[in-house]
């Protein structure tokens, strides 16, 4: 890509922002598309600054001919690999990976290039959806043409009117758009599809396991799943950490079997999995305010 030069100061957060080098696209337009590579520069002072968390005001997409690549989007680390797309939208805090090369084709465009409707239309300013797309064969494949496609546009600067030649890279640009919203939009309803499964099996695990697991590492274990994908799908879900949904199982359950039976307090604490009394009291109360026997006489 072309060298892209940052702004003087930076945002209030201490950030710095670089925006899109307007002079340094072919003929001036308002996107840019050419190859990733060593021999192609990012910055015109240092690879550094590109290093440190910074914001772009403007689009971004990377195709990766190679791979791994890893590269942090608003705090969370992403892992491309070759086949991959990563979108960064403008005003996302990022940085580059001192340890990756990227190699591949990048595209960049500056907000406004595009008219409402078709921003609208391409989900441009999406930012609930997913950064790292996984597109598969045929879409890859849609994707790479649209792109080889808009690329030919872009360079081709000798048989149009630069009126003309602006209005045919928007066109190319929005057709190559809306291939990537819609492979975007459905990584989303996959990812959210996944979530409500790995939730319903975490549900079904934490009914059958409740009163003697409470590790949230065990069950992420025993499904197959990390520590970290469970969290998000039990939070999408919920709204409640793992750990937060088994503990409220865990009360409800000590909850029904102090007000529907004659079982002493440490026996209850036992069945739920506390084998000491103190154990079940202490985290009863925490979670209640009450101890399990004022619990209980409250009911009577």
């Amino acid at each position: 890509m072309a060298d892209i030069h940052t702004q003087d100061g930076a945002g209030s957060d201490g950030i710095r922002t670089f925006p899109f080098p307007v002079e340094l696209s072919v003929s001036g337009v308002g996107m840019h598309v050419g190859p990733m590579g060593t021999e192609h520069t990012w910055h015109t002072d240092s690879s550094r600054e590109l290093e440190r968390v910074h914001r772009i005001d403007f689009h971004v997409v990377m195709f990766f001919d190679d791979g791994p690549v890893r590269h942090m989007i608003d705090f969370a680390e992403y892992e491309a690999n070759a086949g991959d797309v990563l979108w960064i939208r403008p005003g996302q805090v990022h940085r580059f990976s001192r340890t990756s090369e990227y190699r591949g084709t990048v595209l960049a465009m500056q907000p406004g290039f595009l008219p409402r409707a078709t921003v609208e239309a391409t989900g441009l300013y999406r930012y609930d959806l997913p950064p790292l797309l996984h597109p598969d064969e045929p879409g890859l494949a849609g994707l790479q043409a649209a792109l080889a496609q808009l690329r030919r546009e872009y360079e081709d600067t000798a048989t149009l009117p630069l009126s003309l030649h602006t209005a045919v890279l928007r066109h190319s640009l929005t057709a190559f758009l809306l291939r990537l919203a819609h492979l975007a939009a459905s990584s989303e309803e996959a990812a959210r599809s996944q979530a409500d499964t790995t939730f319903t099996l975490f549900r079904d695990a934490v009914e059958k396991g409740f009163a003697t697991n409470h590790s949230v590492s065990a069950y992420a274990d025993a499904l197959g799943y990390s520590r970290r994908t469970l969290v998000r799908a039990v939070r999408a879900a919920t709204g409640e950490t793992p750990k937060g949904f088994i503990d409220k199982r865990v009360v409800l359950e000590a909850k029904r079997l102090l007000a529907h039976t004659d079982l002493p307090i440490g026996r209850i604490g036992a069945a739920v999995g506390f084998p000491d009394a103190a154990n079940f009291s202490k985290f009863f109360h925490q979670h209640t305010d009450m101890t399990p026997a004022a619990f209980r006489s409250e009911l009577h």
